[in-house]
């Protein structure tokens, strides 16, 4: 039965009933909660979490920067993430098919689908990244511990700074620092085994070079893991994620025992918390804009990801619950990873007697040059190495595992008749062009095409999905009616608690996102790779990607309208901004008198 379809023969007298006939057989569902929990936990916590969070925080005024994190965790990130959730879960469909909902917007499923696509193509080649690494990690010493004359050019490099201001972050940020760029430059031990060894990394986008084996190998084993874990279906991915979860905490845990009881953990530690009565920060609104974008990066919104994972969802499950869930432990995971970084970052400056700001990094940097060089300075450093990029590359898979499904489940749910029995092949045709469009990644101009696919298609780009998501479902759905699609699931809540969510859905919310996006488009700085500028064909194929991606909102629009039902302007606004005749749950019980009522006016009408 498609969705929308009639099935007068099927009726449910009690609740039992609806319980046990609550499986979507069609689609597919959750065996357990605890298999979407997990599945969504492993999804939101990913790289961002343990890379880019802590460098906010100290580069933001330390614990001050919890202030508009958690703002705006309250007022943007939860209220889009159980808006996407509710969604997904109502209609038990993907991205690419919810915004039925919405017709004029039926674009922003092709949207997040492109979105998704170029996120997974090269967040899988930085999780390859470190599978190469927990890989070598199984040698003592750790290969980047020398500096071996099979490195190339190892007259340039050195075990430990000699230049406060020529160090760790000197290739990739160098803190404006322009005389470190002479020939007499001297790179520290893991960044020359990062530059030279792991990437082989050319002049600029330009020089595109050759395909390193080892990287295209590792590249090639991540997405096998992908597709022997997805290609089962939700219900064995599901399971996956019992283990795949719970890995990367139980390693946290003991990176940050063994962190903390280090000689000059406090260093870092005080280091990465900082003043938490440096309130002057809060007037920045560089920090606030850096707190939303994290939110974005931390809760995994705006790409469908969400909607995708809670549309197999039982109907009737407690969305709003499981909003609370992933968004408290998504929080507490980032500032966990914060103390494992920087608690063993304050051993490696005092041993070495440099601060800790002249030997971190943000993004990338901290997770393969900063930390690699700490990790050195530990006892039975290569066991650290193993938990660490085990860690890492557990965390990586497991947002890989639902950016992938989002594709799947949107080309399913666009073609139900030829696709839906057909998992095992829908999965192995987008892993195998996804891995063959990954290759372009893992040349010696690798690198550089990661940092430009990372600059234009996240960000702000994140922010304007979000508003246009808000304003689709809040303005033009209308918010009461969303509202009564939740309590049919949920169960009907106080009048305060729907009053607090419409203030954020309606105002609160869209306002603030316009903002952030107007400030991040003010600052919008064009993207480099250290001291490497990109030509300017690299920076306008930056735009055509992102604007690609945004182009099928109007597009789509465009059709919409010239297709749209009625005699009068009239009735084609009526037809292009009420729901379409199938919107609503996916299966017969599950319809209020509302959506029967709709579905009967709609086959008399034909």
């Amino acid at each position: 039965m498609e969705p929308g379809e009639s099935n007068s023969t099927v009726h449910f007298e009690s609740a039992e009933d609806l319980e046990i006939n609550d499986e979507n057989v069609q689609r597919g569902q959750w065996a357990l909660k605890a298999d979407y929990l997990l599945s969504v936990i492993g999804y939101t916590v990913g790289l961002g979490n343990i890379w880019r969070f802590p460098y906010l925080v100290y580069k933001n005024g330390g614990g001050v920067f919890l202030i508009p994190y958690i703002v705006m965790m309250i007022f943007a990130g939860m209220p889009i993430f159980f808006m996407e959730s509710a969604l997904g879960q109502f209609a038990s469909l993907g991205p690419a098919q919810v915004w039925k909902a919405v017709p004029i917007l039926q674009g922003m499923g092709l949207l997040t689908f492109f979105a998704s696509t170029f996120q997974g193509i090269y967040y899988n080649c930085i999780v390859a990244y470190c599978l190469f690494y927990f890989f070598i990690s199984f040698q003592t010493p750790l290969p980047w511990q020398e500096c071996y004359s099979w490195w190339e050019n190892d007259k340039i490099c050195r075990k430990t700074p000699t230049d406060p201001m020529c160090n760790l972050t000197s290739s990739t940020e160098m803190n404006g620092n322009k005389n470190c760029q002479n020939s007499s430059f001297h790179k520290i031990r893991s960044e020359h085994f990062w530059d030279v060894t792991v990437l082989h990394r050319s002049s600029s986008i330009n020089e595109t070079g050759k395909v390193l084996w080892h990287l295209a190998v590792c590249l090639l084993i991540t997405w096998l893991i992908v597709l022997l874990v997805l290609c089962k279906g939700i219900k064995f991915s599901g399971k996956v994620s019992y283990v795949a979860v719970t890995i990367p905490y139980a390693s946290l845990v003991l990176l940050v025992i063994r962190g903390v009881t280090l000689e000059g953990a406090d260093k870092g530690i005080k280091y990465y918390i900082g003043s938490p009565s440096d309130f002057s920060k809060l007037a920045d609104a560089q920090v606030w804009k850096d707190a939303t974008t994290q939110i974005f990066y931390s809760l995994s919104v705006s790409l469908g990801g969400v909607t995708a994972l809670s549309s197999y969802n039982k109907f009737q499950n407690d969305c709003f619950t499981d909003t609370l869930i992933v968004a408290v432990l998504d929080c507490l995971t980032s500032v966990l990873a914060g103390f494992a970084i920087f608690s063993i970052l304050g051993h490696m400056a005092h041993q070495i007697q440099l601060s800790v700001a002249e030997i971190s990094h943000s993004g990338i940097g901290l997770i393969f040059l900063a930390y690699p060089e700490a990790l050195l300075h530990l006892p039975v450093a290569p066991l650290w190495s193993i938990v660490f990029f085990g860690m890492v590359v557990t965390t990586g898979l497991t947002s890989q595992f639902a950016i992938v499904e989002t594709i799947i489940t949107s080309l399913q749910d666009e073609f139900p008749s030829f696709l839906r029995n057909k998992r095992f092949y829908v999965t192995v045709a987008v892993c195998l062009i996804s891995y063959l469009f990954g290759i372009l990644l893992v040349t010696e101009a690798g690198i550089y095409w990661i940092t430009l696919i990372d600059h234009f298609c996240s960000g702000w780009g994140l922010i304007l999905i979000a508003i246009l998501e808000v304003i689709g479902l809040s303005w033009i759905y209308g918010i009461n009616r969303f509202i009564k699609d939740i309590e049919m699931m949920i169960g009907e809540r106080s009048w305060l608690f729907w009053l607090w969510w419409r203030a954020c859905w309606i105002i609160v919310t869209p306002i603030l996102l316009t903002l952030m996006l107007i400030w991040s488009i003010i600052i919008f700085r064009k993207p480099e790779y250290g001291f490497v500028e990109y030509p300017s064909w690299a920076i306008a194929l930056g735009w055509l990607m992102l604007t690609f991606c945004f182009l099928w909102v109007p597009v789509i629009a465009l059709v919409v309208i010239v297709y749209a039902e009625g005699d009068s302007l009239r009735q084609k606004a009526i037809a292009i901004f009420r729901p379409a005749p199938d919107w609503g749950p996916f299966l017969e019980q599950h319809r209020g008198e509302q959506y029967r009522k709709q579905q009967a006016s709609t086959q008399i009408s034909h």
